[in-house]
């Protein structure tokens, strides 16, 4: 017997144009404030699904949230505090220069250094996001570009770059210049000896391609260590990457996620 139901609603709904799948688009907001809060909860949110795949490791990583109303403001992680357990009072707000606006806990100094020079390099970057996981951290000891040997690597064909450079920790804004001009107008950059970052228009984005960087690390990592893995056409790859790769591809990505975390964590609001 054939089960009958309603239609679909229209903000999960995919169809097909030319170049492959049509994404639904992330909501609007009738105020700066309504947006800031709801990204707030978003980012609170992104913290708890990098603790889901490992992604804590002691005091390293971070992603940060361009305020709305402030572009030249955005909220952040507090140091010390494990992802699995940041609510969204214990987010902080600093600006481009250094200073803490809101918030009751320190920051981590590379996180100002970095993601303020990239906020600043990129007005259209509203999230950017770290940590020192495995195979991103791994991968990146070659100091070399992805190849696209899967699908997952597809999505960054030709739209990720390589900061070929590795000076200890980067507390300073100076190493955060280097790393915003090498990640040019792409949605990733591989620092050599160091990690990843990746950014987006919306913290899901940004998330969604860490999360699709490490798998793509990973795989490349397996493939080489097993044999010599054929890479894909660069027309084909090219392809592959609009369907797979776009802004509303990353943001649509990661809502199964958003909302498990949402049903089973619902005082990461507090």
């Amino acid at each position: 017997m054939n089960a009958v139901s309603g239609p679909r609603p229209p903000q999960v709904e995919l169809s097909f144009g030319k170049d492959g799948l049509r994404w639904p688009e992330p909501p609007r907001f009738a105020s700066k404030e309504s947006e800031r809060e709801h990204g707030k909860v978003r980012l609170a949110v992104a913290f708890r699904i990098f603790a889901m795949h490992g992604f804590d490791a002691g005091i390293a990583g971070h992603i940060s949230y361009r305020d709305p109303a402030r572009p030249d403001h955005f909220w952040v992680n507090p140091l010390g505090v494990h992802f699995s357990r940041i609510k969204v009072s214990d987010l902080v707000l600093v600006d481009h220069a250094g200073r803490i606006v809101e918030g009751k806990h320190p920051i981590n100094a590379a996180a100002y250094a970095i993601h303020s020079r990239i906020h600043a390099a990129r007005p259209d970057v509203v999230a950017a996001a770290h940590s020192h996981s495995l195979f991103c951290t791994t991968y990146a000891s070659f100091g070399k570009l992805l190849p696209a040997v899967t699908q997952e690597a597809c999505a960054f064909y030709q739209d990720h770059a390589l900061f070929d450079g590795y000076n200890g920790i980067a507390a300073d804004i100076s190493e955060g210049d280097m790393i915003a001009q090498a990640l040019g107008s792409s949605k990733a950059v591989i620092c050599r000896n160091h990690g990843v970052f990746t950014v987006g228009q919306t913290i899901e984005e940004a998330v969604a391609w860490y999360l699709r960087m490490e798998r793509a690390c990973e795989q490349v990592l397996l493939a080489r260590a097993a044999g010599s893995p054929v890479e894909i056409d660069a027309e084909t790859a090219a392809l592959t990457r609009k369907q797979v790769g776009s802004p509303r591809a990353g943001w649509n990505g990661l809502q199964p996620l958003v909302e498990k975390v949402l049903a089973e964590q619902p005082e990461l609001k507090e």
